[in-house]
């Protein structure tokens, strides 16, 4: 049964009423929900508000490297610190450097521009993080039901939003109602603030039906990857910040990695690759591998005698948002808002997202609070972007507006100009950058590309897809359709496989696609979906758009601790 043939069976589905639903639990999202309850405190009032986080708990699907500017967090809730939020490690060092294959060459502090700079910054576990700001928010009165995915936006007559509808639960692989099934429900609200993440599944619906990237730049993003290690206590420098860029990469391919020492002897590692690379033979996965046997990063997890005698603890990726002020939509329609990276505040020469999440959240809430104080709903909540162009986040992310468009020259290039424009100009800029083409459109066919052999997993310092997987803790019912759909199922053979060789098989960082051979040595994708960390590079970087990411039933992806 398609999903309207089963609502049309099963239905109608119950509705609740709110004044605002808030899509997803992690820092914009519970921010929203918390500013509009510290909003209707002050005056005496009461505001209901309901959070939908299709992860198990708070925090389950959220990952990040993270560094956190607790700048929008003192904004937020002055006294953090005396409410116990885990920012436990300030950052002590910062270190920026080039690789080549064999060596390291690292910058002057003196030299680095102020957006490089961390001091006054914590490095954290943002999915931690986040099961601590759910807490904050429901005792302030917020409801929160974890494990409920946003499946559909409703609408009212007038073209409105009028809310959202969670899945339906206990719909087996054949799309019929199982024993176990329930219908979803319904949440209407005046307000519905969408706070889902990067290339969030409604949020690209939303954008996309009120044209709302109409005159900007088309959003581009990265894939990161990451892991969490406990190493020698030897090797470890609490407060620590590493970035690197150059190898593995080529010149012309935009990324990076970070290493970022915890406290405990934890180390958070990562890489993140540009979803515009061109090559089909790259693989994100494979590179981050790679990366970890350059000679200065391959120490930090070895003794004295050069045998590795670290432990890897979590494993996990997510895309990012990269575009920055000119890919930025349209944030407010009729009936609702976008907030955080489902919008795409994240300034990427920062390396920084969660900031500005809290910042849009508390922003927007402000706006939807002041419309439903005076009567009005499902009207546009103008006020909140005219707020976010009077604030210090619009400032912050006009300086860094040209940060990722440079690197199409390359890194040499991008490095040079980026550093005149924030070292030299302080981010006070003249001309700005454009960019005309998603992620998508850069790959090349794989005939055009040299193939890249990647080496064999050690099992110690390197890994395999299955092996990470395994310990992000991911797992999906699995007697339910496959969230990860195809809208023709001809063309990963017929174009994907044929032009590209195939690259939904290598930027996948959880081994989800295969390409696997029929009895007559035909060719079939196979899609593993219950392998899937709801990582969205598939829903951005297939060449063909073939792909979409829909919400698998709530509850079902990874469940991250600590990472």
């Amino acid at each position: 049964m398609t999903p309207a043939e089963i609502l049309s069976t099963h239905g109608p589905r119950e509705s609740m009423d709110y004044d605002v639903v808030v899509v997803g639990g992690g820092p914009g999202g519970l921010s929203t929900a918390i500013r509009l309850k510290q909003l209707a405190a002050e005056k005496g009032q009461d505001v209901s508000v309901v959070v939908l986080e299709k992860g198990g708990e708070p925090g389950a699907h959220i990952l990040s490297g993270a560094i956190m500017d607790p700048k929008a967090l003192s904004e937020l809730l002055p006294n953090w610190k005396e409410l116990g939020a885990p920012l436990n490690q300030p950052v002590t060092d910062d270190a920026w450097s080039f690789l080549s294959e064999t060596s390291a060459l690292r910058t002057p502090n003196m030299l680095l521009p102020e957006c490089a700079q961390n001091h006054g910054n914590y490095i954290i576990s943002l999915s931690n993080f986040t099961r601590w700001l759910a807490q904050q928010a429901e005792n302030l009165g917020v409801e929160i039901f974890p494990g409920f995915t946003a499946a559909e936006v409703l609408y009212n007559e007038d073209g409105s939003v009028k809310g959202v509808a969670t899945g339906n639960l206990g719909v087996g692989k054949d799309g019929e109602p199982t024993e176990n099934f329930q219908l979803g429900m319904e949440l209407h609200a005046k307000y519905t603030v969408f706070a889902e993440g990067a290339r969030g599944h409604l949020g690209k619906q939303l954008i996309a039906k009120y044209k709302l990237d109409e005159g900007r730049d088309p959003q581009t993003y990265g894939i990161g990857i990451k892991e969490v290690w406990e190493i020698d206590p030897s090797r470890h420098t609490p407060g620590f910040v590493m970035h690197s860029a150059g190898w593995p990469l080529e010149n012309d391919t935009y990324g990076g990695a970070f290493m970022y020492h915890m406290e405990d002897n934890k180390i958070a590692i990562g890489f993140v690759v540009g979803l515009n690379y061109s090559n089909p033979w790259l693989s994100p996965f494979e590179e981050f591998q790679r990366w970890k046997t350059h000679p200065n990063i391959s120490w930090y997890f070895k003794n004295d005698h050069g045998e590795v005698n670290a432990k890897r603890l979590g494993y996990g990726a997510r895309a990012i948002t990269a575009g920055g002020l000119m890919s930025l939509p349209k944030t407010v329609f009729p009936g609702g808002a976008l907030v955080g990276c489902d919008a795409g505040y994240l300034n990427v020469s920062r390396i920084k997202g969660s900031h500005a999440a809290i910042k849009t959240g508390m922003l927007a809430a402000q706006a939807a609070y002041d419309a439903i104080v005076a009567g009005r709903q499902h009207d546009e909540l103008s006020s909140y972007p005219e707020a976010f162009e009077k604030s210090w986040l619009y400032t912050e992310l006009n300086k860094s507006r040209n940060f990722k468009s440079w690197f199409k020259k390359g890194l040499t290039v991008a490095t040079l100009m980026n550093g005149f424009e924030q070292f030299v100009l302080r981010g006070h800029i003249p001309w700005t950058l454009r960019r005309d083409k998603p992620d998508h459109a850069y790959l090349k066919p794989a005939a055009e590309c040299a193939q890249i052999e990647y080496p064999k997993p050690d099992g110690k310092l390197t890994f395999d897809r299955l092996s990470s997987v395994f310990i992000s803790n991911t797992n999906h019912e699995e007697n339910q359709p496959a969230h990860l759909t195809l809208k023709d199922a001809s063309v990963p053979v017929q174009i994907n496989l044929a032009q590209y060789a195939g690259p939904e098989s290598r930027y996948c960082p959880a081994g989800v696609y295969e390409f696997v051979k029929n009895e007559d040595n035909s060719d079939r994708l196979q899609i593993n979906a219950q392998n899937c960390v709801h990582c969205k590079t598939c829903d951005i970087k297939d060449p063909t758009q073939n792909i979409v990411w829909v919400t698998p039933e709530g509850g079902g992806g990874p469940n991250y601790s600590g990472m």
